[in-house]
């Protein structure tokens, strides 16, 4: 949020510069049995960017945080659309740090079904009659990734597998406690469309005197995913790539990727990739040394947007 504030682009509204919003609301019923209770704090600061009258709201990180601040932003005003901008991991090595990427659907990849030991990908995991769970989507296998061997075979592992399972969802347009289900939820197409012509835009690519081996650039990906997991490790990142085909990864935008999804509103994603997860060709994650140009870049992209958008 700071680099946005501090390029001077965001002009506060003179009369209502922000609003500062908390609650705690129980929900009593007939037998004074407080059923639900709601507990937050935002701050949602009013003005304008590149000619649109915009509201900013800070996540927080984690996919709760994210669902929560989106809910809160379409629940108290009257938005047209929710543009949502940060930085994260790469899974992509064809791509580099401060590349900032605009995935075209993005999946909640936390959401698992852990199969017992001794049970396979033939098996049925448990609940999956019921509708809960699926095998649609893929699986996990641990011992895939033993890092020994026994006479060149590979070990089982006491973790088996895990299967990735859809969000249940429930649209405003459904019917009312009728689940549906989504894995990968797409961006807003006219969104998606316009954000091609922001591929062309220049971006830094040095910091204290580091430069990056070539200029970053801004471009459309297919996939994104999120989950309540900091990935830091080469063999799930490479995973993740092959698997889903993923870009980016970080630990919110799946969540309003959901929210927007159930609300019918329109959402599109500018992620900045800050490190190579699970390393590059540093010893350590590289996110410490670039955090701050790929939060730059993104701001720098979110603000072409805004700007192509109100022409």
């Amino acid at each position: 949020m700071n680099p946005l504030l501090q390029t001077g682009s965001f002009l506060e509204d003179h009369k209502m510069p922000y609003l500062d919003f908390a609650a705690k609301t129980p929900w009593k019923g007939f037998f004074k049995l407080v059923l639900h209770i709601f507990i937050t704090r935002r701050r949602f600061r009013i003005g304008r960017l590149e000619n649109e009258r915009v509201i900013i709201v800070m996540t927080g990180l984690s996919m709760l945080n994210a669902g929560i601040a989106t809910q809160l932003l379409i629940t108290l005003f009257k938005v047209k659309g929710i543009l949502h901008y940060g930085i994260a991991g790469n899974a992509n090595s064809q791509l580099q740090i401060g590349d900032v990427t605009i995935p075209q659907f993005w999946a909640h990849t936390g959401l698992w079904n852990w199969q017992r030991y001794g049970d396979g990908p033939e098996d049925e995991p448990a609940l999956e009659s019921n509708g809960d769970y699926t095998r649609e989507i893929g699986y996990l296998r641990f011992s895939d990734y033993y890092n020994g061997t026994n006479c060149n075979n590979s070990s089982d592992n006491l973790l088996n597998n895990v299967w990735y399972q859809p969000e249940e969802i429930f649209p405003i347009n459904g019917v009312p406690e009728q689940r549906q289900h989504a894995f990968w939820v797409p961006v807003n197409k006219h969104y998606f469309a316009i954000a091609e012509r922001v591929q062309g835009l220049r971006l830094a690519g040095c910091v204290n005197g580091t430069c990056l081996p070539r200029p970053p650039r801004v471009v459309r990906v297919q996939r994104g995913i999120s989950s309540n997991i900091f990935v830091d490790n080469k063999a799930y990142r490479e995973f993740l790539n092959s698997k889903f085909n993923a870009t980016a990864i970080d630990m919110e935008t799946a969540a309003i990727a959901l929210v927007c999804h159930q609300q019918n509103m329109p959402f599109i994603a500018f992620r900045s990739l800050s490190d190579l997860a699970g390393g590059g060709s540093a010893l350590s994650n590289e996110a410490a040394s670039f955090a701050t140009l790929a939060a730059q870049n993104a701001v720098d992209v979110l603000l072409r947007f805004i700007s192509l958008l109100s022409s």
